[in-house]
């Protein structure tokens, strides 16, 4: 069963200053790009961190939110006294040079009121301790990005499977309109030279029916579509990450179906090529979500 790269993923864990979140949003990406949007990791730990994100997602564009909600008691606002300290000794200077004499309580109620003499309960990083909680809720937002990627590669395996079996079914309308296109072009070839008053040769004639009839014989583009529609199909249906793969048989698929169309030389053929253009450009589109 084939993965999207579209997915998102959640998890928690319940660290003894408060609760931490993981995050992980995915996009199709042709590499595995990993952005983590958090300063909570300590530098030694964010290593192992992108590893394990990569090792499991394989591909895609990777977006990590890491959110960080203190306790109560931990969230309560500190005054940073070295910041007061250092504003109480510039205003008292100041104060003291333009003759203005006020008592320190007044001093110091003016300070607090400055926004950033208070500074929120956080937390800078993650101890050390309390990492096998955070590898857990990696795991959990791992797990669920992971289901949400099967589901969405469920509906992308029956959307480009159900529109190759279109390519085939459109494929075996062509063979239908094979003896009509050889018997029109000989026709069409017989009908201008009687135009012209031409006399032909029978024998010569058929020689070089024969030669032209084999420049327009589409039997091989057929045999190799074909194939490429079933190598698409097993690969699909049998390999965990075909994304990249998938790509190179759609081209090989698109080969075939335009050197169809260059030899054609036939009105309602052209048409069934052209539809069989629009349903492999629609599946070159979601095969580029393929994990």
């Amino acid at each position: 069963m084939i993965k999207s790269m579209t997915g998102y993923g959640k998890g928690v864990a319940e660290l003894s200053t408060g609760r931490l979140t993981v995050e992980i949003r995915t996009l199709n990406g042709k590499n595995c790009d990993i952005n983590i949007k958090s300063a909570l990791l300590p530098k030694d730990r964010e290593l192992e961190f992108r590893k394990t994100l990569a090792d499991t997602l394989q591909r895609g564009t990777v977006d990590v939110l890491l959110n960080f909600e203190p306790k109560a008691g931990a969230a309560a606002r500190r005054i940073d006294a070295a910041l007061v300290e250092n504003y109480f000794r510039q205003v008292h200077a100041i104060g003291s040079k333009v003759g203005i004499a006020m008592p320190k309580e007044e001093y110091l109620e003016a300070i607090l009121r400055f926004p950033d003499v208070f500074e929120a309960g956080r937390q800078d990083t993650v101890p050390e301790e309390e990492w096998p909680a955070v590898q857990a809720a990696l795991q959990q937002a791992l797990e669920a990005l992971d289901a949400f990627r099967s589901r969405e590669g469920a509906a992308l395996q029956a959307d480009v499977t159900g529109r190759v079996e279109k390519i085939l079914a459109l494929y075996d309308e062509v063979e239908n309109h094979e003896a009509e296109r050889l018997t029109a072009v000989r026709e069409r070839i017989l009908k201008a030279a009687e135009e012209l008053k031409v006399k032909l040769d029978k024998e010569r004639f058929e020689q070089e029916m024969i030669f032209y009839l084999e420049k327009l014989d589409i039997n091989e583009e057929k045999v190799r579509l074909r194939q490429h529609c079933k190598y698409f199909l097993d690969t699909v249906g049998s390999e965990p990450f075909p994304g990249r793969k998938l790509g190179f048989i759609i081209q090989e698929m698109g080969r075939e179906i335009n050197t169809t169309g260059s030899k054609a030389n036939h009105a309602e053929i052209q048409k069934l090529v052209v539809r069989m253009k629009d349903e492999l450009e629609k599946i070159r589109e979601q095969s580029m979500n393929i994990l």
